[in-house]
């Protein structure tokens, strides 16, 4: 599976790749993250400036048609980023198997992420393109024309959609084959699952004690299985 992010902040991405289990998997090439930065795709005078020390601005944002706080990110640099992702997963298919590519916009009003929906995507494409807008969004004429889905990881507003492609990169690269090992694996089994207890078995703790639930100590399956099917279904309502 290649992951595609169009940002602003890449360097957002640096700490959270690095570590456990989609560190590890992108270490044994289990999977890509790759990212394209619309200021890299910024053309024409008005919106790229040299200055006279050398440094660029390269301004990927303008004012909001009909008014409004805020600004709003131009089409053309972050469509021009896109296609050069398209341009270099052709070049990787051209000798091998077609690719299968989705693009995603993130959206509060969007189609809500759950587990499942990675589930089908990871089955479904090699290739994911998430659009990681910023400020008060991306042009909408962006997503139209690119065909992109909307999604949502909740119902509330970030500040950008740098967290949000962290969210989809973790949870799709958890349902590919080989990227979870055989206890981590357990973990899509019991997702729902409110309570989990390790030792010691009495926690002394400011001068309480607290101790785990007597049937995870029995031994009998069927009663811890049907303790944690009764937490998974308190915790789905």
């Amino acid at each position: 599976m290649h992951f595609h992010v169009i940002t602003l902040f890449p360097e957002a991405f640096d700490s959270y790749l690095k570590e456990s289990i989609i560190g590890r998997a992108i270490k044994e090439k289990k999977i890509k993250v790759l990212f394209a930065n619309p200021r890299m795709f910024v053309t024409g005078k008005k919106y790229k400036r040299v200055w006279p020390d050398g440094n660029v601005s390269r301004i990927v944002d303008d004012r909001p048609f009909g008014g409004g706080p805020g600004m709003v990110l131009r089409a053309e640099p972050i469509l021009k980023a896109v296609e050069s992702v398209a341009k270099k997963i052709a070049r990787r298919t051209k000798a091998g198997a077609k690719a299968k590519v989705k693009v995603i916009n993130f959206s509060p009003s969007g189609a809500k992420f759950t587990t499942e929906y990675a589930k089908t995507a990871a089955k479904k494409y090699t290739d994911i393109i998430m659009l990681s807008g910023r400020y008060e969004g991306i042009d909408a004429r962006v997503a139209k024309i690119l065909k992109a889905e909307d999604v949502s990881i909740g119902d509330y507003v970030l500040t950008g959609g740098e967290l949000p492609a962290m969210i989809l990169i973790d949870c799709m690269a958890r349902q590919i084959p080989g990227v979870l090992g055989k206890f981590e694996s357990l973990e899509e089994e019991r997702v729902s699952s409110s309570e989990f207890y390790t030792r010691p078995e009495i926690l002394e703790w400011k001068g309480k004690k607290h101790a785990v639930p007597p049937v995870l100590l029995s031994g009998n399956h069927k009663e811890i299985e049907e303790w944690k099917n009764k937490g998974r279904e308190a915790s789905e309502k």
